[in-house]
């Protein structure tokens, strides 16, 4: 049987769970892969065609796993492959709260996940190698991460400091380096 996305629906929706499932503890067999993308954007598309419904992209969404540099949807039945280009979430917007070293800042997410960066949810930030370009990113929960959207991440590094030899940003305790100070021009 080919795994579709209306199964996938109709298994997540027999399972009654307050919060997010647990799809740690799930661990059904894998049924092949499903002809779902995540964009770079954060746009979901199923078979070439974008999900338009925000409902059931979030619920796709929160049955999300990462295994061995793979993303699945896993239900406690089945379990299918999916493409992601970047990351599978996008931080679309933070909340600073504090200042300097005492600093806390919250990230949301296009799906509405929330993750205050820190020890559990640090910040990294990648370089193009040929560009220079930053690509910023929050885990957000079991190894899946959030792509730091443009207007956010401008907002972050204006509240960076230096801190030894990097230029960086505090948020709950934790130091987390952008840039290193001596690339800054």
């Amino acid at each position: 049987m080919t795994p579709d996305a209306e199964g996938l629906v109709a298994s997540i929706s027999a399972v009654k769970t307050r919060g997010l499932p647990p799809v740690h503890l799930w661990n059904p067999p894998f049924c092949g892969d499903l002809d779902m993308r995540i964009a770079r954007d954060g746009t979901w598309f199923y078979q070439g065609t974008p999900i338009g419904r925000p409902g059931l992209v979030k619920l796709f969404s929160s049955i999300l796993k990462r295994e061995d540099g793979k993303y699945f949807l896993v239900t406690p039945v089945e379990k299918v492959g999916i493409t992601v280009d970047d990351a599978p979430f996008v931080a679309i917007d933070f909340e600073p709260d504090g200042t300097g070293k005492d600093q806390v800042l919250t990230f949301t997410t296009h799906v509405g996940d929330t993750a205050v960066a820190g020890a559990d949810h640090p910040i990294r930030v990648e370089r193009d190698p040929e560009t220079g370009e930053p690509s910023p990113y929050i885990l957000i929960r079991a190894d899946l991460e959030a792509l730091i959207d443009r207007k956010s991440f401008f907002r972050l590094v204006d509240l960076c400091v230096h801190e030894g030899d990097w230029f960086g940003v505090w948020s709950g305790g934790r130091f987390f380096g952008v840039i290193p100070s001596a690339e800054l021009p």
